[in-house]
Protein backbone atom coordinates (compact mmCIF):
# COMPACT_ATOMS: atom_id res chain seq x y z
CA UNK A 1 0.00 0.00 0.00
CA UNK A 2 1.36 3.42 -0.91
CA UNK A 3 2.31 5.64 2.19
CA UNK A 4 2.56 9.13 2.48
CA UNK A 5 5.08 12.02 4.00
CA UNK A 6 5.11 15.74 3.89
CA UNK A 7 7.89 17.48 2.25
CA UNK A 8 8.65 21.31 2.63
CA UNK A 9 9.50 22.68 0.11
CA UNK A 10 12.55 25.66 -0.25
CA UNK A 11 11.77 28.16 -3.23
CA UNK A 12 14.58 28.91 -5.45
CA UNK A 13 14.69 32.26 -6.55
CA UNK A 14 15.44 30.87 -10.28
CA UNK A 15 12.31 29.30 -10.26
CA UNK A 16 10.42 31.80 -11.59
CA UNK A 17 12.51 32.06 -14.36
CA UNK A 18 10.93 29.33 -15.79
CA UNK A 19 6.67 30.31 -16.64
CA UNK A 20 3.85 28.72 -18.67
CA UNK A 21 1.07 31.31 -19.27
CA UNK A 22 2.43 34.08 -17.16
CA UNK A 23 2.92 31.54 -13.88
CA UNK A 24 5.63 30.44 -12.62
CA UNK A 25 5.87 26.49 -12.66
CA UNK A 26 8.56 23.43 -10.94
CA UNK A 27 10.50 22.43 -13.95
CA UNK A 28 10.58 18.66 -14.46
CA UNK A 29 14.06 18.54 -13.95
CA UNK A 30 13.74 19.84 -10.92
CA UNK A 31 10.42 17.29 -9.90
CA UNK A 32 12.96 14.12 -10.66
CA UNK A 33 15.58 15.81 -8.33
CA UNK A 34 13.33 16.14 -5.36
CA UNK A 35 12.10 12.77 -5.78
CA UNK A 36 15.36 11.45 -6.12
CA UNK A 37 16.63 13.69 -2.88
CA UNK A 38 13.43 11.99 -1.04
CA UNK A 39 14.16 8.30 -2.17
CA UNK A 40 17.56 8.81 -0.98
CA UNK A 41 16.05 9.40 2.83
CA UNK A 42 13.95 6.43 1.93
CA UNK A 43 15.62 3.81 0.62
CA UNK A 44 19.26 5.07 0.44
CA UNK A 45 20.67 1.30 -1.38
CA UNK A 46 19.13 2.66 -4.60
CA UNK A 47 21.00 3.64 -7.25
CA UNK A 48 19.48 7.09 -8.10
CA UNK A 49 21.47 7.31 -11.24
CA UNK A 50 18.90 5.24 -13.13
CA UNK A 51 15.02 6.27 -13.32
CA UNK A 52 12.19 4.96 -15.27
CA UNK A 53 8.70 5.49 -16.11
CA UNK A 54 8.80 9.44 -15.39
CA UNK A 55 5.24 11.43 -15.71
CA UNK A 56 4.85 14.88 -15.16
CA UNK A 57 1.28 14.51 -14.86
CA UNK A 58 0.30 18.64 -13.61
CA UNK A 59 2.35 21.70 -12.94
CA UNK A 60 3.56 22.86 -9.93
CA UNK A 61 2.65 26.34 -9.38
CA UNK A 62 5.22 28.49 -7.73
CA UNK A 63 4.13 31.46 -6.12
CA UNK A 64 6.40 34.63 -5.78
CA UNK A 65 5.96 35.68 -2.59
CA UNK A 66 6.42 32.71 -0.84
CA UNK A 67 9.55 31.28 0.91
CA UNK A 68 8.46 27.50 1.00
CA UNK A 69 5.78 25.67 -0.20
CA UNK A 70 4.19 22.16 1.62
CA UNK A 71 3.67 19.08 -0.63
CA UNK A 72 3.63 15.51 -0.01
CA UNK A 73 5.81 12.32 -1.35
CA UNK A 74 3.57 9.26 -1.71
CA UNK A 75 5.75 5.74 -2.47
CA UNK A 76 5.99 2.42 -2.62
CA UNK A 77 7.79 -0.68 -3.00
CA UNK A 78 6.50 -3.19 -5.41
CA UNK A 79 7.00 -7.30 -6.00
CA UNK A 80 10.52 -6.46 -7.53
CA UNK A 81 12.29 -3.97 -5.10
CA UNK A 82 11.72 -0.95 -7.35
CA UNK A 83 10.57 2.01 -5.54
CA UNK A 84 7.97 3.83 -7.95
CA UNK A 85 7.61 7.54 -5.81
CA UNK A 86 5.42 10.54 -6.59
CA UNK A 87 5.11 14.49 -5.67
CA UNK A 88 2.19 15.70 -4.93
CA UNK A 89 0.42 18.84 -3.36
CA UNK A 90 -3.06 19.12 -1.42
CA UNK A 91 -5.23 21.92 -2.90
CA UNK A 92 -7.66 23.48 -0.17
CA UNK A 93 -11.43 23.32 -1.63
CA UNK A 94 -15.11 23.52 -0.88
CA UNK A 95 -15.83 21.59 1.31
CA UNK A 96 -12.77 19.54 1.53
CA UNK A 97 -9.14 19.88 -0.04
CA UNK A 98 -8.49 17.26 -2.68
CA UNK A 99 -4.52 15.79 -3.47
CA UNK A 100 -2.89 16.56 -6.81
CA UNK A 101 -0.14 14.39 -8.64
CA UNK A 102 2.30 16.58 -10.69
CA UNK A 103 4.88 13.80 -10.97
CA UNK A 104 6.42 10.69 -10.64
CA UNK A 105 8.77 8.20 -11.29
CA UNK A 106 10.40 4.72 -11.12
CA UNK A 107 14.06 3.95 -9.42
CA UNK A 108 14.91 -0.14 -9.91
CA UNK A 109 15.53 -2.26 -7.37
CA UNK A 110 18.23 -3.92 -9.33
CA UNK A 111 19.66 -1.64 -11.84
CA UNK A 112 21.17 -3.16 -14.84
CA UNK A 113 25.60 -2.92 -14.49
CA UNK A 114 26.98 0.40 -16.04
CA UNK A 115 27.65 0.20 -19.42
CA UNK A 116 30.91 1.85 -21.06
CA UNK A 117 30.60 5.15 -22.27
CA UNK A 118 33.62 5.91 -24.87
CA UNK A 119 33.52 9.15 -26.83
CA UNK A 120 31.72 9.01 -29.99
CA UNK A 121 31.76 11.05 -33.06
CA UNK A 122 28.14 12.28 -33.97
CA UNK A 123 26.86 10.71 -37.26
CA UNK A 124 26.35 12.40 -40.36
CA UNK A 125 23.45 14.70 -40.84
CA UNK A 126 20.72 14.12 -43.19
CA UNK A 127 18.00 16.12 -44.68
CA UNK A 128 18.25 19.86 -44.83
CA UNK A 129 19.21 21.93 -42.03
CA UNK A 130 18.36 25.08 -40.73
CA UNK A 131 20.12 27.05 -37.66
CA UNK A 132 18.39 29.20 -35.32
CA UNK A 133 20.20 31.34 -32.62
CA UNK A 134 19.49 30.36 -28.90
CA UNK A 135 18.75 34.47 -27.81
CA UNK A 136 15.65 33.90 -30.57
CA UNK A 137 14.70 30.60 -29.30
CA UNK A 138 14.45 31.85 -25.85
CA UNK A 139 12.46 35.42 -26.93
CA UNK A 140 9.97 33.59 -29.73
CA UNK A 141 10.18 29.70 -29.21
CA UNK A 142 10.89 28.78 -25.49
CA UNK A 143 10.40 32.06 -23.29
CA UNK A 144 11.83 31.19 -20.08
CA UNK A 145 13.84 33.86 -17.98
CA UNK A 146 17.51 34.22 -18.09
CA UNK A 147 18.32 31.19 -15.44
CA UNK A 148 16.56 28.66 -17.86
CA UNK A 149 18.17 29.57 -21.12
CA UNK A 150 20.37 26.65 -21.45
CA UNK A 151 20.84 26.28 -24.93
CA UNK A 152 24.28 28.24 -26.38
CA UNK A 153 25.21 29.79 -29.65
CA UNK A 154 23.18 28.41 -32.20
CA UNK A 155 20.90 25.06 -32.55
CA UNK A 156 21.04 23.11 -35.40
CA UNK A 157 17.99 21.06 -36.93
CA UNK A 158 16.89 18.94 -39.85
CA UNK A 159 13.59 17.14 -40.13
CA UNK A 160 14.16 14.74 -37.19
CA UNK A 161 17.10 16.20 -35.24
CA UNK A 162 18.41 18.73 -33.54
CA UNK A 163 22.35 19.58 -32.29
CA UNK A 164 23.43 22.29 -29.82
CA UNK A 165 25.92 23.46 -27.11
CA UNK A 166 24.60 23.51 -22.99
CA UNK A 167 25.69 25.77 -20.78
CA UNK A 168 24.82 24.81 -17.21
CA UNK A 169 24.63 28.18 -14.52
CA UNK A 170 26.98 28.35 -11.93
CA UNK A 171 23.90 28.09 -9.50
CA UNK A 172 23.58 25.42 -6.32
CA UNK A 173 22.52 22.03 -6.46
CA UNK A 174 21.86 20.09 -3.20
CA UNK A 175 24.99 19.12 -1.92
CA UNK A 176 23.65 15.46 -1.57
CA UNK A 177 22.52 15.45 -4.96
CA UNK A 178 25.19 16.94 -6.66
CA UNK A 179 28.01 14.09 -7.11
CA UNK A 180 25.26 11.60 -7.85
CA UNK A 181 22.61 13.60 -10.75
CA UNK A 182 24.74 16.76 -11.33
CA UNK A 183 23.36 20.09 -12.23
CA UNK A 184 19.41 20.01 -13.68
CA UNK A 185 20.29 22.35 -16.27
CA UNK A 186 21.84 21.03 -19.16
CA UNK A 187 18.62 18.26 -19.64
CA UNK A 188 16.38 21.36 -19.06
CA UNK A 189 18.21 22.74 -22.39
CA UNK A 190 18.14 19.83 -24.52
CA UNK A 191 14.61 19.44 -23.20
CA UNK A 192 14.39 23.04 -25.15
CA UNK A 193 16.09 22.09 -28.33
CA UNK A 194 13.42 19.16 -28.38
CA UNK A 195 10.76 21.08 -28.03
CA UNK A 196 12.20 23.54 -31.39
CA UNK A 197 12.29 20.51 -32.81
CA UNK A 198 8.57 19.71 -32.15
CA UNK A 199 7.61 23.44 -33.10
CA UNK A 200 8.66 22.42 -36.32
CA UNK A 201 6.52 19.03 -37.18
CA UNK A 202 3.60 20.08 -35.51
CA UNK A 203 0.62 22.53 -34.54
CA UNK A 204 1.25 22.86 -30.96
CA UNK A 205 4.39 23.64 -28.61
CA UNK A 206 5.47 20.48 -27.36
CA UNK A 207 6.07 20.42 -23.63
CA UNK A 208 7.54 16.75 -21.85
CA UNK A 209 5.09 14.71 -20.18
CA UNK A 210 6.93 11.96 -19.65
CA UNK A 211 10.39 9.69 -19.95
CA UNK A 212 10.96 5.82 -20.38
CA UNK A 213 14.47 6.23 -18.86
CA UNK A 214 17.38 8.69 -17.73
CA UNK A 215 20.37 7.30 -17.24
CA UNK A 216 23.44 9.48 -15.21
CA UNK A 217 26.75 8.43 -16.14
CA UNK A 218 29.05 11.44 -15.43
CA UNK A 219 27.27 14.24 -13.52
CA UNK A 220 27.27 17.41 -15.53
CA UNK A 221 28.10 20.12 -12.85
CA UNK A 222 27.70 24.37 -12.55
CA UNK A 223 29.23 26.24 -15.09
CA UNK A 224 30.06 23.43 -17.52
CA UNK A 225 29.64 23.07 -21.25
CA UNK A 226 27.87 20.74 -22.80
CA UNK A 227 26.49 19.82 -26.01
CA UNK A 228 23.44 17.73 -26.77
CA UNK A 229 21.71 15.41 -29.70
CA UNK A 230 17.95 15.04 -29.79
CA UNK A 231 16.77 12.29 -31.96
CA UNK A 232 12.98 12.42 -33.27
CA UNK A 233 11.57 8.72 -32.68
CA UNK A 234 8.27 8.92 -33.32
CA UNK A 235 5.58 11.17 -34.58
CA UNK A 236 2.02 11.21 -33.42
CA UNK A 237 -0.59 13.67 -33.87
CA UNK A 238 -0.91 14.15 -30.22
CA UNK A 239 2.68 13.13 -29.30
CA UNK A 240 6.15 13.47 -30.22
CA UNK A 241 8.89 11.37 -28.56
CA UNK A 242 12.69 11.79 -28.78
CA UNK A 243 15.53 9.77 -27.57
CA UNK A 244 19.04 12.17 -26.31
CA UNK A 245 22.30 12.45 -25.61
CA UNK A 246 24.06 14.72 -23.31
CA UNK A 247 28.16 14.78 -24.26
CA UNK A 248 30.74 16.77 -22.39
CA UNK A 249 33.73 19.05 -24.02
CA UNK A 250 35.24 15.66 -25.13
CA UNK A 251 32.68 14.02 -26.35
CA UNK A 252 31.70 11.99 -23.12
CA UNK A 253 28.00 10.39 -22.25
CA UNK A 254 27.17 12.28 -19.40
CA UNK A 255 23.57 11.40 -19.75
CA UNK A 256 20.90 9.50 -22.00
CA UNK A 257 16.98 9.92 -22.15
CA UNK A 258 15.25 7.82 -23.72
CA UNK A 259 11.38 7.87 -25.03
CA UNK A 260 10.80 11.87 -24.38
CA UNK A 261 7.03 12.17 -24.60
CA UNK A 262 6.13 15.58 -25.38
CA UNK A 263 2.53 16.60 -25.67
CA UNK A 264 0.29 19.94 -26.06
CA UNK A 265 -0.19 21.03 -22.66
CA UNK A 266 -2.17 24.18 -22.96
CA UNK A 267 -5.07 23.40 -24.74
CA UNK A 268 -4.37 24.38 -27.92
CA UNK A 269 -3.84 28.18 -26.73
CA UNK A 270 -0.24 28.35 -27.47
CA UNK A 271 0.83 27.66 -31.13
CA UNK A 272 4.28 27.90 -32.78
CA UNK A 273 5.32 31.30 -34.88
CA UNK A 274 4.66 30.56 -38.60
CA UNK A 275 8.58 30.88 -39.10
CA UNK A 276 9.66 27.71 -37.59
CA UNK A 277 7.99 25.99 -40.23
Amino acid sequence: MPQRISLHLSLRPWWQDHSFAGRAVLPAVETMLLLAQAAATLRPELDLRLMEQATFAKFLAIPPDLAGLDALVEWHTDKDGALEIKLLSRIQGKPISRVQEHGGLCFPGQPPPDQPSPAVAPPPWSGPLIAIPAEKIYQELVPFGPSYRSLQGTLHLSDTEARGALLAPVLPVSSAMAGVLGSPFPLDGAMHAACVLGQRLVDFVPFPVGIARRRIICPTHPGGHYSTRVQLTRHIPEELVFDLVIDDTNGQICETVTGLRMRDVSGGRIKPPSWIK
